[in-house]
């Protein structure tokens, strides 16, 4: 079993949840629930992954806060 760390973020304009995986190319999806966003995502990187397993060239640090 693989896993991946998901990058999300809801979008102001159609209320949907949009996901990512950095580094993963065509990883990407959108949902309405977080549900449906994960099952989303995870029906894209199956069938990314039936190309082989995936050179991720970037992954996942995590979030700062940037003061202005």
């Amino acid at each position: 079993m693989h896993q991946y760390t998901a990058v999300i973020e809801r979008c102001a304009e159609t209320g949907l949840y949009v996901g990512y995986i950095p580094g993963f190319a065509g990883a990407h999806s959108q949902g309405e629930t977080l549900d449906e966003l994960n099952a989303n995502l995870k029906e894209v990187i199956e069938m990314l992954l039936e190309d082989g397993e995936p050179t991720l060239d970037a992954e996942f640090v995590g979030t700062q806060l940037v003061a202005v």
